[in-house]
C-alpha cells in the first residue's frame, strides 16, 4: 500500500474524526481512487498505528421524579395516607411444585379463598392453565386476580 504522506494524514484525519474502517475504505476509494478491500484498509490503519474510535453508546436520559407535594397536618382519627396502594388480604394461596408435570415448564397448586383447590401449569408457548378438582368450578374473578398475583411473586423469588 504505497500511500502519500497527504494520503496518510487524511487517513489519520478521518480515523480522528470517528470514522469506521469501511468508511475508510470507500473515501479511498471515491477521494484518490485506492481501491483496497476491508483487510487491507485494517492493515493500513494498524500500519499507520491507528485505532478506530468505538461509537459512543447512545446517552440515557434519566426521568425526573414527581414532586411530592407538601404533607397536611394529620386529622385526628384519619388513616395515614400512603403512596402505595396495598391489595387486600389474600385468602388465595399457591404453591410450586418440587417436580415439574411433564410437558410444563412449572407447575403447581392453588387453593381459592372458598376452600376449592386447582392444579396449575404454565406450558412451554407461554399457557397458563388451572384444572380445578371438583369438575366445572370456577373461581370468583377477585380469587383468579389474587391468583395470578401470589402466581407472580412465587414464580420470582424462584428467578423464572
Amino acid at each position: 500500500m504505497n500511500l502519500t504522506d497527504e494520503q496518510r494524514q487524511q487517513v489519520a484525519t478521518w480515523i480522528a474524526a470517528g470514522a469506521k474502517l469501511s468508511e475508510v475504505q470507500s473515501r479511498l476509494a471515491a477521494e484518490f481512487g485506492i481501491k483496497l478491500t476491508y483487510m487491507e484498509a485494517r492493515f493500513l490503519v494498524d500500519d499507520l498505528k491507528l485505532t478506530p474510535k468505538d461509537p459512543e453508546p447512545p446517552k440515557v436520559v434519566e426521568p425526573v421524579a414527581p414532586v411530592k407535594p407538601a404533607a397536611a397536618a394529620p386529622v385526628a382519627g384519619a388513616i395515614p395516607a400512603t403512596d402505595e396502594v396495598l391489595p387486600p388480604a389474600s385468602k388465595v394461596s399457591v404453591s410450586v411444585d418440587q417436580i415439574t408435570k411433564p410437558g410444563t415448564v412449572i407447575s403447581g397448586k392453588v387453593s381459592f379463598s372458598d376452600g376449592q383447590t386447582a392444579d396449575w401449569y404454565l406450558d412451554q408457548a407461554g399457557r397458563l392453565g388451572v384444572v380445578p378438582k371438583q369438575q366445572g368450578y370456577k373461581p370468583s374473578a377477585a380469587d383468579v386476580q389474587q391468583f395470578q398475583l401470589a402466581l407472580q411473586q412465587e414464580v420470582a423469588k424462584l428467578g423464572y
